[in-house]
């Protein structure tokens, strides 16, 4: 069909409006990724637009793998996010069934009250006692066990279980299966577009946490990747990867470091989203209508 002139007009537009988001979006990236492989001196000088390294250095990238905190952040953001994507496979799993049988009238019940703790929380303090009353304090354990389970989370996998016909778990009932085998071998199969989005959610926010290692984790040794982060973009430490240099060195040094470990910070979860996008529009769709 010929298109008319107010039609062609709309679409330039939304291609105009597509174009200046990605380019926006895209140009931190490129920016953080060139900066990261500059000569420190010429990106202290340097002011604007950065698309290209300034004279390609990778020192930055050598201080950041020869530094014992930033390894050590690593490993530790690894054992917590493995250690807690696994605890929200299988109790994210277990809740989602037992909330969307239909025949369970205490369900409803209880997801009133999952629904309730994504508006209302006890706040910051009674947290803490009561993570350190629990003996977690100054451990992984504390930064794992209150990540357990996202309500937001139940909800969209509950929504994805609830869509399946009660014909195939009334078969599988027929044929001996119990609640288990349903679960596991019949309902997550058939969700994994919306188990897929529901794991890549968790993770990206087990990664990127800080905030509950700041407040439960005294050892430095303890301290995920986000957290060493932190101490050196906002509190600029960068000292202990500048070999005791000078103080214009230091600062120079330390420009391209910061890039540095940002790229090295982010580069684990960019390399797994692309294996997980096929699933992640066709999962999302499935858990946006909440019942």
């Amino acid at each position: 069909m010929k298109k008319s002139l107010s039609e062609k007009t709309a679409y330039v537009l939304i291609i105009f409006v597509l174009v200046i988001f990605t380019v926006a979006t895209v140009y931190p990236i490129i920016h953080v990724v060139m900066a990261s492989f500059s000569d420190g001196d010429l990106m202290m000088a340097h002011q604007g637009l950065l698309l290209r390294p300034l004279e390609f250095n990778v020192d930055a990238y050598k201080r950041v793998f020869e530094n014992e905190m930033i390894m050590r952040g690593y490993l530790n953001t690894i054992i917590v996010v493995a250690a807690t994507l696994i605890l929200n496979f299988l109790l994210t799993s277990f809740a989602a069934y037992f909330l969307s049988r239909k025949y369970l009238y205490t369900a409803n019940a209880v997801m009133f009250f999952i629904m309730v703790t994504m508006y209302f929380s006890g706040g910051t303090v009674p947290f803490y006692f009561a993570v350190k009353n629990l003996g977690l304090y100054n451990s992984l354990w504390s930064i794992i066990l209150p990540a357990s389970a996202n309500a937001f989370n139940i909800i969209v996998l509950r929504t994805a279980f609830s869509s399946m016909p009660d014909s195939i778990e009334e078969a599988a009932l027929v044929d001996g299966a119990n609640h288990f085998t349903i679960l596991f071998k019949i309902f997550i199969p058939l969700s994994k577009a919306s188990l897929a989005v529901v794991m890549l959610y968790y993770l990206v926010a087990h990664w990127n946490s800080w905030f509950n290692a700041m407040i439960f984790l005294k050892d430095r040794e303890l301290y995920p990747l986000q957290l060493v982060l932190r101490d050196i973009l906002v509190e600029n430490d960068t000292s202990n990867m500048t070999g005791g240099a000078s103080m214009d060195t230091m600062q120079a040094v330390g420009e391209t470091v910061k890039y540095a470990v940002i790229v090295v910070s982010t580069l684990p979860v960019m390399m797994i989203y692309p294996f997980l996008q096929k699933y992640f529009a066709k999962g999302a769709m499935v858990g946006a209508v909440k019942g």
